[in-house]
């Protein structure tokens, strides 16, 4: 169900690209091979999906690449609203889903983070009614879910961000210096083999339980 209205009050968009094998976690998919990443990729972006779309503290939309697919929702619930990314580096479609909902408060996540839950969403906006912008910080230096409520910062909030690398919430942050800024807890997703190995290392410990399809290889 591709959708182009905006949507009043809270906005949850995630960030979704279609689990094309070869295409997704290509890091990933170098220790362990494609389909066995493309598995990975597409049972914990269900889940995360899972558990943020039916909440009714605010509306979800899937963000979607490879552009087509977001009218082709086989991969995802049927019911999620969607809508192309569009063209550009990450920071351009970036902006233009934080723009998409005309200036309401808006939260961007990834959907491959094994550890997200409703209740990082929840923070996420009770941190916007504080704050002008809101980051939760990845341990590698980058950022698993950024938030907006002021326009005039949706526009430059990701100019000239060192993306895939150790500095892109130091750029982003630096977008935003003299605003007021929350910081919520810091997650990871899984980039490689050896983040799969912590998070089964984690998950038989019992902090975080993902699929067991997730975690089978």
């Amino acid at each position: 169900m591709a959708e182009t209205g905006r949507a009043a009050g809270r906005n949850l968009v995630v960030f979704v690209r279609a689990p094309l094998s070869g295409t997704v976690k290509r890091r990933l998919a170098a220790g362990i091979g494609a389909p066995a990443a493309r598995r990975f990729y597409l049972d914990t972006t269900r889940a995360v999906i899972g558990r943020l779309a039916n909440d009714a503290r605010w509306t979800t939309w899937l963000a979607v690449t490879p552009d087509r697919f977001a009218r082709r929702g086989r991969f995802w619930p049927s019911g999620a609203r969607r809508f192309a990314q569009g063209r550009g580096d990450l920071g351009e479609r970036m902006t233009r889903a934080l723009m998409r909902f005309g200036g309401a408060p808006t939260v961007i996540v990834g959907s491959d983070i094994p550890d997200l839950s409703a209740r990082h969403v929840a923070a996420a906006f009770a941190a916007l009614g504080r704050a002008e912008t809101v980051f939760g910080p990845a341990g590698d230096g980058g950022y698993w879910l950024v938030g907006c409520r002021v326009p005039s910062l949706m526009r430059r909030l990701f100019g000239c961000v060192r993306w895939s690398g150790p500095h892109a919430l130091a750029d982003t942050l630096a977008n935003v210096e003299g605003r007021r800024v929350a910081l919520l807890d810091v997650l990871d997703d899984v980039d490689d083999a050896a983040d799969l190995a912590r998070l089964k290392r984690v998950a038989v410990r019992g902090r975080v339980r993902p699929s067991p399809a997730a975690i089978a290889r």
